[in-house]
């Protein structure tokens, strides 16, 4: 028997399943780790908006060894890192210690990381770096001025923080607890810190340009204000709602300032482009500052950590270690 944290419509409970119950189709994996990302804390919750069909195993990441495989690209013994692809929407995650993967999506552990280390990085990692390298791509330079980086002590935003500063670009980080997250943020690289109340109310459609670029992850009025104070031609990646799906802004930032807003897809993004962002963490991230941020969790315990993630009161990067 397989243990596996599986929404039903009755409720989300660690249970104990067959190896039927994964479903037919893809390569079979041995799950070793997987991670809590705010997406995770909704399903593991029981919130709305992730899980589109039941019963269905949790978890939007694996890493783990392939067991079984009919695909070329993959033989048993081969560490294989997913992020998303449909993995608890559509389709069985990684909350369980085995996987029916589909492997179109899948990449190799890349050069340079541990299982632990990709796992913790998850898909939170891999949005970061999708999200910073859509800005460099658009023409982004250190000398060009500060990056934003709001919801900063979350796991996108730690991770875009860190590969920011590894780049050499200025970061102003936003948090709402600026004094208790306030020295981490600087540990990560942050070189300014903006409290999120300065984003919060509904502003000028266009305000001061401050700011190079911008890594979103909250929605609503902050990316609102941020858009408005980004400078002529910056770039601003959207990649999370956790304040608001909503946008109360004007053209006024994209026809008068050129600026791009650019929607970061990391559920279904390309093969090149998550080797290319694997590629960039594996460059950009100091492991031993990853550890530091990374706290550990067993299968037991998950749903009790979505709900505190939830709740705000986890920060960083929380691993899950699968195997016994």
């Amino acid at each position: 028997m397989i243990k596996a944290v599986v929404v039903r419509e009755s409720g989300v409970a660690l249970e104990e399943v067959d190896e039927e119950f994964l479903g037919d189709g893809g390569i079979v994996v041995d799950v070793a780790y997987s991670d809590l990302n705010y997406k995770d804390g909704l399903a593991v919750t029981g919130r709305p908006g992730v899980v589109r069909t039941m019963p269905l195993i949790a978890g939007i990441d694996v890493v783990g060894k392939v067991a079984e495989s009919n695909d070329p690209r993959w033989s048993p013994g081969d560490w294989l890192v997913l992020n998303g692809a449909g993995q608890s929407e559509t389709r069985h995650g990684g909350f369980a210690q085995r996987a029916h993967v589909e492997p179109t999506y899948a990449v190799a552990l890349p050069d340079g990381i541990s299982p632990e280390r990709a796992a913790a990085l998850g898909t939170a990692g891999y949005t970061a770096a999708l999200a910073v390298l859509r800005i460099v791509s658009e023409g982004a330079k250190p000398e060009d001025g500060p990056v934003l980086v709001t919801g900063a002590t979350g796991g996108v935003g730690s991770i875009a923080t860190m590969l920011l500063a590894s780049a050499g670009f200025e970061v102003a980080a936003v948090t709402g607890r600026v004094e208790s997250h306030e020295d981490y943020l600087h540990t990560l690289g942050a070189t300014q810190i903006v409290p999120r109340s300065e984003f919060e109310e509904k502003g000028r459609p266009l305000q001061k340009a401050t700011y190079a670029g911008v890594v979103d992850s909250v929605g609503g009025q902050v990316l609102a204000n941020a858009i408005a104070r980004t400078q002529p031609g910056g770039t601003v990646s959207a990649c999370g709602l956790a304040g608001s799906a909503a946008l109360p802004a004007t053209v006024m930032p994209f026809i008068l300032r050129g600026v791009t807003l650019a929607g970061i897809d990391s559920v279904w993004a390309s093969l090149e482009d998550r080797a290319d962002a694997w590629r960039i963490l594996a460059r950009g991230v100091d492991p031993e500052l990853l550890d530091d941020i990374t706290t550990t969790i067993t299968l037991d315990q998950v749903i009790d950590a979505g709900a505190q993630l939830l709740d705000g009161k986890l920060h960083g990067r929380t691993l899950v270690r699968i195997a016994d």
